[in-house]
């Protein structure tokens, strides 16, 4: 876990850590990763309830996790899209997004699952099966990224410099699958006024029209009872062999 620490609160400034801090109770187990400085740093992994108190008690409030287990870090488990509107782009935008991917993905016959960022955008996951390195992860949903660009240039962008990205476009950003970056997980609550919480959507609820602001720290609880853990077909289903895409 990389932690995002709000020392001062939810409207106060944050900053990001990786190292675990010293001291810290010895039943915290960690994973150690060796960076391209030669460190090897240990990164705190958040696996009970416990561990997950301690480290919300560090003032961490939305989550940021790996994107493969500590066995074997540099193959990941899965590749997302991180759908986040430019300027004057609407939510609306994001869900037309995410839905004209899932409709691309669905003709390669990839499985993809959506969540709320709890924040702006969407995010979709592909579960894979582990092999393809990283920086392999990485020119996949690149690849994938710019193939929808060009399909839908009216909608999609994927122009990182947020100096030329055109207004009224959704940025597909592929770059959050580089070596060592993250996203909120889910069911992380984001630091907003509504204590919004990324949560896992239907493709069903996409298509009708959902809002960030539906899913709370008040509400999201019941509807996992209510409804279960959308999520958890993420590591169910069978998942998606990249070599073919390599």
């Amino acid at each position: 876990m990389v932690m995002k620490r709000y020392p001062d609160g939810a409207a106060g400034e944050f900053f990001f850590q990786k190292r675990i801090p010293e001291p810290h109770p010895d039943w915290i187990e960690t994973c150690g990763i060796v960076h391209a400085s030669g460190n090897k740093i240990y990164f705190p992994m958040i696996q009970d309830l416990a561990a997950l108190l301690w480290v919300v008690n560090l003032g961490c409030i939305d989550l940021n996790q790996w994107y493969g287990t500590c066995d074997d870090v540099d193959r990941p488990d899965y590749l997302h899209f991180d759908l986040d509107p430019t300027e004057g782009a609407t939510f609306a935008h994001v869900l037309e997004t995410a839905l004209a991917i899932h409709s691309a993905l669905s003709e390669l016959k990839i499985r993809c699952y959506p969540k709320t960022s709890g924040s702006r955008g969407v995010h979709i996951y592909v579960p894979i099966q582990r092999g393809p390195a990283q920086k392999q992860v990485w020119a996949v949903a690149k690849q994938l990224a710019h193939n929808l660009a060009e399909r839908f240039p009216k909608l999609i962008t994927t122009e990182y410099r947020i100096a030329k990205r055109p207004a009224k476009h959704v940025l597909v950003d592929y770059n959050q699958n580089e070596w060592g970056r993250t996203l909120a997980s889910v069911y992380s609550v984001r630091p907003k006024p509504l204590a919004t919480v990324s949560t896992p959507v239907g493709w069903d609820e996409i298509e009708r029209g959902i809002e960030i602001e539906d899913f709370r720290i008040d509400n999201v609880p019941g509807r996992v009872r209510r409804s279960g853990d959308l999520f958890r077909a993420l590591l169910q289903k069978r998942r998606v062999r990249l070599e073919q895409f390599l």
